[in-house]
């Protein structure tokens, strides 16, 4: 501690070493930034064993949410326009200033903007940008206002996230738990019409159990309920394991009971969130779906493995291809809801309520590009009804 203590300095001394110290943090803040860079540049938070460089930065590195934020977008940045590093380093520019100019610096403004910028406060920088940049003054009629700001960890600057990494800005975050005693936590969400509905059923439902309808009581039921049933999905988790289940002919194919017992012992990374099961050995080169071949990784892992094994560019057309059949899915669904929709509203319109409408409109899936008259004519044999034409005007009523 004595070396803290500076009472055996001068003014004049204490004033020098003061400075002296400034100029080497911010000569060390711009070094740490280009190893942030590199670091993230190279993907080696991944073999380290996290899902992105914000987790590496909090994790492993011990900064804290709002300094990993800062760094990795002033690192990101800074390896676009190099010019950065120099200016953190010699204090014409600050963390903060960095953080404010990334989203307006291209490469036909940024040496005009960072000189301009030079030695400016937070606030100099902010009336710097409303001069170059002004934005309408015109406000939404509606402002959402979020509870706080979301530390997030941002993308790569001037590239699209990939899969599991986070999007660069910062997105307002509408809900938040936050520890307000020894084992209790606050939690604050809005939610949505339906949601509130299904809470209300809920407690309904539990009336007995909970006559007070406590609803931290209701949710904490609720979410034993939901994780139970994820870990079965996900997880193969049961509390009677199947004997003698019949083997599958698919090599990826994993059996539950490996599934439940890589979960149980299995080496997995740090990662939290969009953990996968992963072939220590590629199938394609004969691995196999045992407790000894099957390690938990989390998908920038897994795909950081695949990269390596097969080449990235190799990996880019697998995603890419991957993306479209998604994508191809998402549009057929779309089509076969907005055709379902219109049988829908053809059967509140003769008067059946909108849950028996919904229950006929299945019927029609199969032939979701047929007219219309032949979807409701399909619809209407739910009811057992004469195939009456909806284009006479003819309006069955609803059975009892």
């Amino acid at each position: 501690m004595r070396a803290y203590s500076l009472c055996h300095l001068s003014d004049p001394e204490l004033i020098r070493s003061l400075a002296t110290l400034l100029a080497e943090e911010r000569t060390a803040t711009a070094a740490v930034l280009a190893h942030i860079a590199e670091v993230d540049a190279r993907r080696l938070y991944v073999p380290a064993g996290y899902p992105s460089m914000y987790a590496y930065c909090v994790e492993e590195l011990h900064l804290s949410e709002d300094a990993a934020y800062k760094r990795i977008t002033a690192a990101r940045v800074a390896r676009q326009f190099p010019a950065i590093f120099q200016s953190l380093a010699d204090g014409r520019l600050h963390l903060g200033a960095v953080g404010l100019l990334a989203p307006y610096l291209g490469p036909e403004n940024a040496g005009d903007l960072l000189a301009a910028a030079a030695h400016r406060t937070k606030a100099g920088i902010e009336t710097l940008l409303a001069e170059r940049f002004p934005r309408s003054e015109a406000l939404g009629l509606v402002t959402a206002l979020p509870a706080s700001p979301a530390q997030l960890a941002p993308g790569r600057v001037g590239a699209p996230a990939e899969a599991g990494e986070l999007a660069p800005e910062r997105v307002p975050c509408l809900s938040r738990v936050t520890p307000v005693a020894p084992e209790r936590f606050d939690l604050q969400l809005t939610i949505g019409r339906g949601t509130r509905d299904k809470l209300q059923r809920a407690q309904d439902l539990l009336g007995h159990q909970l006559p007070s309808g406590d609803l931290a009581q209701v949710l904490d039921r609720a979410l034993d309920a939901l994780i139970e049933r994820l870990e079965k999905r996900k997880l193969g988790a049961t509390s009677r394991a199947r004997q003698g289940a019949r083997p599958s002919a698919n090599p990826r194919h994993i059996p539950a009971s490996v599934k439940r017992a890589v979960w149980e012992v299995g080496h997995r990374c740090q990662a939290r969130k969009l953990i996968e099961f992963d072939h220590v050995e590629p199938v394609a080169r004969g691995g196999t779906a045992t407790v000894a071949g099957i390690r938990l990784r989390c998908r920038a892992h897994n795909q950081y493995g695949a990269e390596r094994e097969f080449g990235a560019g190799f990996m880019r057309g697998k995603r890419e291809a991957a993306r479209r059949v998604v994508e191809g899915r998402r549009r057929e669904a779309e089509r076969v809801r907005a055709a379902a929709e219109e049988v829908i509203a053809l059967l509140r319109s003769l008067g059946f309520s909108t849950e028996e409408a919904r229950h006929a409109a299945k019927l029609c899936e199969a032939i979701a590009d047929a007219p219309l008259e032949h979807r409701v004519r399909r619809a209407l044999s739910y009811f057992h009804l004469p195939r009456t034409t909806v284009s006479g005007g003819a309006s069955p009523t609803s059975p009892s």
